[in-house]
């Protein structure tokens, strides 16, 4: 097991190395002076000139890379806002526990309400409720993040008056967006839990344990759910990764202090070191998550872990 979990980290850090060479590359090329952003339009052009030494953005390209992974590595320094004038980890840091926190919210809804609907979906196929399940699903995955949330703002804000529209501070700010934002997934962890459940129960091995006269719920909950499972982690760790990034709509339309408002107005205000720094915190959340769901498959699927005995 030890040989696994490390084999996962070593495949990581080229990854990681991968989204920070790509983010920075982008970047790097975006029309648009760091130093004069800094200083502003009307600054003179020596003082712009100045800045530029400084900030070391005449040397090459990989010369401007390496010390920014070295900085970002063994001095946790990913540069200033050219705003604020703070440090970017810090700006990060401060709003990167609310788009976390939204993300995990809309996870454990979209688990705790996908995986349910799609076994009793797979248990009774072509009932009435599999058809009901199926529509909704369709509807969950077609539906765009940002109508849904107008939607659900103008009939539970607007209308009745029952939920607040924006903010994050208490569990009524978080029901309406986490909802939002974990409807895609509830939708697609349930198709998958479906599909993934009908392929097993049809398998040998579940006729042969209806056979020898096992109850029907042990029979799905302990056989067949846990068989079907991979695919059904696969999905819940890609959606989660989804989530940390696709919350920067929701947390625009909802006005949420998290990461993806912060990216968007730093974005308008041209402050990349802070669109950078964010851009990588979320690829490293989306790294972790699937090293997290690699290690949950050693977990689920004993021959995983033998492999590496």
């Amino acid at each position: 097991m030890h040989k696994y979990i490390l084999r996962r980290i070593a495949l990581l850090l080229p990854v990681l190395i991968g989204v920070t060479f790509v983010v920075f590359t982008m970047l790097h090329i975006t029309p648009g002076d760091p130093a004069r952003m800094a200083l502003g339009e009307q600054a003179p052009q020596e003082a712009v000139d100045k800045l530029r030494e400084e900030m070391g953005l005449n040397d090459p390209f990989f010369v401007q890379f390496g010390r920014y992974v070295y900085k970002g590595v063994f001095e946790q320094d990913l540069g200033r806002s050219y705003i604020t004038k703070r440090p970017v980890s810090q700006e990060i840091m401060n709003v990167f526990p609310t788009t976390l926190k939204l993300s995990a919210l809309s996870m454990v809804i979209a688990v705790i309400l996908g995986i349910p609907f799609g076994i009793i979906s797979a248990v009774k196929q072509y009932s009435t409720f599999d058809s009901i399940v199926l529509i909704f699903a369709m509807i969950g995955i077609s539906m765009p993040v940002f109508w849904l949330g107008i939607l659900m703002i103008l009939l539970f804000s607007v209308k009745l008056g029952l939920l607040p529209s924006s903010g994050f501070y208490s569990v009524k700010h978080m029901i309406l967006p986490s909802v939002v934002l974990g409807a895609q997934s509830v939708a697609i962890i349930t198709r998958m839990t479906r599909s993934s459940m009908l392929e097993v129960i049809r398998q040998d091995f579940i006729r042969t344990v209806r056979a020898k006269g096992q109850r029907e719920r042990k029979v799905i909950m302990r056989h067949a759910l846990r068989n079907a499972l991979i695919p059904v982690i696969t999905v819940a760790g890609v959606q989660f990764g989804y989530l940390l990034g696709g919350a920067v709509l929701t947390e625009v339309i909802f006005s949420i202090p998290g990461v993806g408002r912060l990216m968007v107005e730093s974005i308008k205000m041209r402050d990349y070191p802070i669109v950078q720094a964010g851009v990588l915190y979320i690829a490293v959340a989306f790294s972790f998550v699937n090293l997290m769901v690699d290690l949950l498959y050693a977990y689920v699927d004993p021959r995983i872990k033998a492999q590496y005995h």
